[in-house]
């Protein structure tokens, strides 16, 4: 493939709101960064929020909610989620040439040079750190050590089957950074998340890679779905059996009540549904069950705070 590939085969979605509205020189920054396709923002995000009403729960003062933290763990998954694309992009432009679904982005099509990029990504990784200046001493020592997952990420599917498990390991960063901005201090609460996390990641992104297995097999890309192959749905169910074994172990951990598990439950739910229903030679079924996963994040962050003994407190009941 190159760069004449039908833009039907293309993952950019040429026609959402952000590219429509945004002055024409913009664009190519803002299809390099997927501003088009916000799912790996929410991805990102998910864990930190997690973390925060994680770290809530288990303060024995936190009468308060920390909201000015969610909105700064937006803003940093945001800026991180874009920066990580412009350097996937960077060092995967012969592999994206060559995949059908990729090769309309904007640097291997030549709509973007890599000094372009380069000098995009600046802005994108200062404005992160500003945002990461805000917190705490531990904190803003994790963060900066996230840039050593971030680089390395794409250089993954290069040497192993399982780049996913570092994809796992990045994603899912949030978790300790979100709980340690609460508590100034590391917690099994938010390790649990964590481990749990890398085991949803690994489900959510073989799914994913599911779209790409034949271009991955013909270009020597490697990924877990062409590890697994046939034998995917059984590796899911395992993947996300130990997502929610983990995830409620952490629940347990930092206090929470009997209505997280209530939404423990509903996202058990949709996991079983994402598997069982699942079609992995349909590109787009595939995409479908990987977006799918925002619910994850909202069911989660719904029984986090449903089950959290402050909300309790607040609305007048006895934990």
């Amino acid at each position: 493939m190159n760069a004449a590939t039908p833009t039907s085969a293309s993952d950019i979605r040429a026609n959402h709101w952000v590219l429509r509205a945004a002055p024409r020189g913009l664009r190519p920054y803002l299809r390099l960064a997927r501003l088009d396709r916000p799912i790996g923002i929410w991805l990102l995000l998910f864990p930190g929020w997690w973390a925060i009403a994680l770290g809530d729960a288990a303060a024995s003062d936190a009468f308060a909610p920390s909201w000015q933290l969610y909105l700064l763990f937006a803003c940093g998954a945001l800026l991180m989620r874009s920066a990580g694309c412009v350097v996937n992009d960077m060092l995967d432009r012969d592999f994206d040439a060559k995949v059908a679904r990729t090769a309309t982005r904007p640097i291997p099509s030549g709509e973007l040079s890599l000094l372009q990029a380069g000098l995009f990504l600046l802005p994108l990784l200062s404005v992160s750190l500003i945002i990461l200046l805000q917190m705490n001493v531990l904190t803003i020592l994790l963060g900066c050590a996230s840039l050593l997952l971030v680089f390395a990420y794409p250089l993954m599917k290069r040497i192993t089957y399982w780049p996913q498990a570092w994809l796992g390991l990045t994603f899912n960063w949030g978790a300790l950074l979100g709980w340690t901005a609460v508590t100034g201090s590391f917690g099994w609460p938010s390790l649990l998340l964590y481990i749990g996390g890398i085991a949803w990641t690994l489900g959510y992104d073989t799914i994913y890679g599911h779209q790409d297995k034949e271009d991955d097999a013909l270009i020597g890309v490697k990924s877990t779905a062409l590890r697994l192959g046939s034998t995917t749905k059984r590796w899911l169910l395992a993947f996300y059996g130990l997502t929610l074994l983990l995830f409620g172990l952490a629940g347990q951990a930092a206090g929470l009540l009997w209505p997280f598990w209530l939404g423990l439950a509903t996202v058990a739910l949709h996991f079983l549904w994402q598997v069982l229903d699942l079609k992995m030679d349909v590109p787009g079924d595939c995409l479908a069950k990987f977006k799918s996963n925002r619910f994850v994040g909202w069911l989660l962050l719904a029984g986090i705070l449903a089950g959290s003994p402050w909300v309790h407190l607040e609305l007048g009941f006895a934990p």
